[in-house]
């Protein structure tokens, strides 16, 4: 694990909003092995060990740089700086 970044130095702003789920692959009827919430909007995706890797998409689309895990751990990681706390 790195320090971290200026992105996760900000903290959790905002908690999942949805804790069961990864609504986009309940969509597309796929499955997810963990899932990953937004800390700037609280959107829950699924992780990038999943195939369709939604919390990283959702990064993409709205260039929120940090996620952590929605349950069982304690962590953030930002995708511009690769960053983990």
């Amino acid at each position: 694990m790195t320090e971290g970044c200026e992105h996760t130095k900000k903290g959790k702003n905002a908690g999942p909003k949805r804790t069961d789920v990864c609504e986009k692959c309940v969509e597309e009827k796929t499955r997810w092995v963990n899932l990953r919430y937004c800390a700037s909007c609280g959107n829950v995706g699924c992780c990038d060990s999943s195939p369709r890797r939604h919390a990283r998409k959702h990064f993409e689309t709205t260039k929120h740089p940090v996620i952590g895990p929605v349950v069982g751990e304690d962590w953030l990681y930002c995708f511009v700086d690769d960053a983990t706390v």
